[in-house]
């Protein structure tokens, strides 16, 4: 069991003590998007998060994120060519599963809010939504919870 301070965040902790180093430390106070994680699945900046309040829920960061939503998003980047440095790709895909779990079918409107937050520092918006636009097609059902003693990970 691991003890963690009363002040320490989830990213931090996922990072430097759990060694997921999917949630990147962005800017720190929750601007970025690039710390994305899903808490019992919505969409939580993690370097805002004080640790104790994820205690006994499901944490989901990219690297444990499977199943058919998942699977399709990151098929439609792959397509789309959309990663350049990959530093916000785990924060906006976790974002996008999010996203799809509340609306299937989101037009561009639902795409570009949840979008919003969520910064590319190489600047492939467009390309971005166009991926998603053509994931829309195929939406899934949702992420599915890491396996059984595989530790869990997380997009926007």
């Amino acid at each position: 069991m691991t003890t963690v301070s009363p002040a320490a965040r989830c990213c931090g902790l996922l990072r430097d003590v759990l060694e997921l180093h999917g949630p990147k430390y962005g800017c720190g106070i929750g601007q970025c998007a690039a710390c994305t994680v899903l808490i019992d699945g919505r969409n939580t900046k993690s370097c805002q998060t004080p640790a104790e309040t994820a205690v006994g829920k499901a944490v989901t960061t990219v690297e444990g994120a499977s199943g058919p939503v998942i699977d399709a998003i990151r098929d439609a980047w792959h397509r789309g060519n959309v990663v350049q440095c990959g530093y916000c790709q785990p924060g906006q895909t976790l974002a996008a599963a999010a996203l799809l779990a509340e609306n299937r079918s989101p037009d561009d409107a639902a795409i570009g809010q949840w979008m919003n937050g969520n910064l590319c520092r190489c600047g492939t918006y467009p390309r971005i939504r166009h991926a998603h636009r053509g994931r829309r097609r195929d939406p899934g059902r949702g992420p599915r919870p890491a396996a059984a003693g595989r530790p869990s990970r997380s997009w926007r």
